[in-house]
């Protein structure tokens, strides 16, 4: 536990053995530690450095304890101290690169990675330093990294990184493939699976994206691209192939399923009709005699379903797909939102 202030987990249990009985001989100390004498002395000299411990006067070879409460606390201001100084270095460092940047060269823009270790480094690294969104595409022969499965993955979700992935059809065939999946959809990530995959690709908060170079047979190499033109193509080439792939569900007993093969039924299109007709999730649930949340349910069901984030995109293409049409002015409701053909 003392590990952040430069105890080893001997020179630590020398401390705690020494604190217990305050004061003690080499040889006594040697016995409660199962250590040799030259090594339990040199874990007291070490103690004795860091002002944890000193010879006790008039009696030589005996050593008493430094009180913990000030001696730890003069240790721990030290290495907070050397914090805040590493931080501020860190963040001059940050400055300096970000001026350093402001003008790149064509060059700096694009970054060769070669080697399998080496991409999967920096793979990892993509997904560790990404702090909003990471969207992949994901093919079904990987070149030096798996697709869904990562452990970069979990701890990134766990500090709150979105994850959009689109994979292809063929990953849900290979032997691991659908649980890799299942455990990506259960962290929460929304995956979604199209026939087929242009190519593998990785995009971090939109700054920063990584494609392969190479095929299966040569030696794997990536390129990672930062903020330009071709990372904004490499992003639209992301949201066209998002748009169009068809989302996976959960379904009974963690089973993948594919959203978009059902179709809305008519209770989705029932609310939607009512939404476009200017009610609110909460009137429209008192209408339809649902939950609230029900109802936000199937709202954000539809809107995978189509493949847009807004509720305004929704309705363009509810009726862009014939799921509601605008009944005439003067008849029935007037000029409301009213339930069309289902595709």
């Amino acid at each position: 536990m003392l590990a952040a202030i430069g105890l080893d987990e001997t020179h630590e249990a020398a401390y705690r053995a020494l604190v217990s009985v305050g004061a003690a001989d080499v040889p006594d100390l040697a016995r409660r530690l199962t250590l040799a004498e030259p090594e339990t002395e040199r874990a007291l000299r070490r103690l004795e450095r860091h002002g944890l411990a000193a010879q006790a006067s008039g009696r030589a070879g005996r050593w008493v304890a430094a009180p913990p409460g000030v001696a730890l606390g003069a240790l721990l201001t030290q290495h907070r101290h050397e914090l805040e100084k590493a931080e501020l270095a860190a963040t001059l460092l940050a400055e300096e690169y970000r001026a350093g940047a402001a003008e790149p060269t064509v060059h700096d823009l694009v970054e060769v990675v070669t080697g399998g270790a080496a991409v999967a480094q920096r793979f990892l690294q993509l997904q560790l330093g990404a702090s909003r969104e990471v969207c992949a595409l994901v093919t079904g022969r990987p070149v030096a990294v798996t697709g869904v499965e990562n452990d970069a993955e979990e701890q990134a979700a766990n500090r709150g990184v979105r994850y959009r992935v689109v994979i292809e059809r063929e990953v849900l065939t290979a032997s691991t493939g659908l649980l890799e999946v299942s455990a990506a959809m259960r962290r929460e990530e929304r995956v979604r699976v199209a026939d087929r995959v242009p190519t593998k690709l990785v995009v971090a908060d939109g700054t920063l994206a990584m494609v392969p170079l190479t095929s299966r047979t040569a030696e794997p190499a990536a390129l990672v691209v930062h903020a330009s033109g071709l990372l904004e193509s490499l992003t639209g080439l992301f949201e066209a192939v998002w748009r169009t792939a068809l989302p996976l569900r959960l379904g009974e007993g963690g089973a993948v399923r594919e959203s978009g093969a059902e179709g809305p039924d008519g209770t989705d299109l029932e609310v939607l009709s009512l939404l476009l007709a200017g009610m609110t999730d909460a009137s429209v649930a008192k209408q339809l005699d649902l939950g609230l949340r029900t109802v936000q349910r199937r709202v954000k069901r539809l809107m995978e379903l189509t493949g847009v984030t807004t509720r305004l995109q929704l309705g363009w293409h509810a009726y862009e797909r014939g799921w509601v049409a605008r009944e005439a002015a003067g008849a029935g409701r007037g000029p409301t939102a009213s339930v069309g053909a289902a595709d």
